[in-house]
């Protein structure tokens, strides 16, 4: 028996928002490697007490056939990304969908006509919803789940989006660094030889009780560090303050280095256990018994997702960042951690992946950013 006709629909009343939300619990039913995201936090995207849609626009669609939801995407604009950049250029998101072509094209046919019709001149993505957020299709790196705030995705969707035409934009790269018990005495004979050429180069943890000034320490490297990266939009001071008060309860503040020197902080790192290890186990909802799952489970994660590392640009190349890696794995070996992640990575900042080659670390998981003309 033939299919149905496809039908786009928007996302409009609470219930189709629901649907919308809804839809990966369908698409990755047995899945191993999938970790079901919070409901409460994948709706709030679409919130208007959302800070990012005080200068976006995220329309949500869904692919309806035969009465059943079968894909899903938004189309995004973010206005911001468009007056930094000075380029015409929407976004497409959150993207999920059977393994039937007609479906996948439909959907990006509908996120392109949308953007069109606004006059923009391309589409990329998929973003979730930003750059500053999940974003990237995973297109190598299968076989295990990703880390926190980092994306997944079946690989037959890679097949479904070259289909209809988008083209790689960018690759970004995930590492991979096993912690064997062990410093190698290499990496200890750099750090004597980075310490010595920076003399009053200090490291130190984050200061959780000197949090604002402290985030206003990270503003002032994360909008300089990260400002001429591909892809690479402001954080407004509303998300900063939304992403600081997500991760306060998150952060363990010994993975939060900064260097300083002569009362200026020269860069800083961010990393965050693998909390990817607990959601695993919550079915996307934080019940009274889930957050008793969450604390318990925890105490017990053996893996770090390093997550941000930015130093001022007048201070590149002289080996930093190696110190902030450093303390990372320092800390991170002292608290039983086995092995982290760091990402993402662009395919091309050679210099922050020989760095990492440098400390040990390999390139295991690889995410695309697609465009297309509109």
């Amino acid at each position: 028996m033939p299919a149905g006709k496809i039908t786009i629909q928007e996302a409009k009343t609470k219930k189709q928002l629901k649907t919308f939300l809804r839809l990966p619990w369908q698409i990755y039913r047995g899945d191993p490697y999938w970790v079901p995201p919070l409901l409460k936090e994948h709706a709030f995207h679409f919130s208007p007490k959302n800070p990012f849609l005080h200068h976006a626009e995220i329309v949500p669609y869904m692919a309806v056939r035969d009465g059943s939801i079968v894909g899903r995407i938004a189309a995004i604009i973010d206005q911001n990304y468009i007056d930094f950049h000075e380029e015409k250029t929407g976004f497409f998101g959150f993207f999920e969908s059977i393994d039937d072509r007609k479906v996948a094209r439909a959907l990006v046919d509908h996120a392109k006509s949308f953007l069109r019709a606004r006059g923009l001149k391309q589409m990329m993505g998929p973003v979730n919803p930003s750059t500053n957020d999940e974003c990237g299709l995973l297109v190598e790196g299968f076989d295990s789940s990703p880390f926190i705030m980092m994306p997944y995705n079946p690989a037959y969707y890679r097949k479904l989006l070259e289909g209809c035409g988008l083209k790689k934009a960018k690759d970004l790269v995930a590492n991979r660094m096993i912690n064997d018990g062990s410093i190698p005495e290499r990496l200890l004979r750099i750090s004597a030889r980075i310490t010595k050429r920076l003399p009053g180069l200090t490291i130190r943890p984050l200061d959780m009780k000197k949090l604002d000034q402290e985030v206003m320490r990270v503003k002032e490297v994360y909008n300089g560090a990260w400002r001429d990266n591909w892809g690479f939009v402001p954080l407004t001071d509303e998300e900063m303050d939304l992403m600081v008060k997500k991760m306060k309860p998150l952060v363990v503040p010994e993975y939060v280095p900064f260097a300083e020197m002569g009362g200026e902080t020269l860069g800083f790192a961010l990393a965050l256990p693998d909390y990817n290890v607990v959601l695993k186990r919550l079915n996307g909802r934080m019940t009274p018994l889930g957050l008793l799952k969450f604390l318990y489970y925890s105490r017990k994660i053996e893996t770090i997702r390093v997550m941000l590392l930015g130093v001022k640009a007048e201070y590149r190349k002289r080996g930093i960042e190696t110190l902030l890696y450093l303390e990372i794995f320092r800390r991170g070996q002292a608290r039983g951690v086995r092995w982290g992640e760091m990402s993402w990575i662009l395919e091309d900042n050679r210099l922050m992946q020989k760095g990492l080659e440098a400390l040990g670390a390999k390139k295991y998981k690889t995410y695309r950013i697609y465009r297309a003309p509109l």
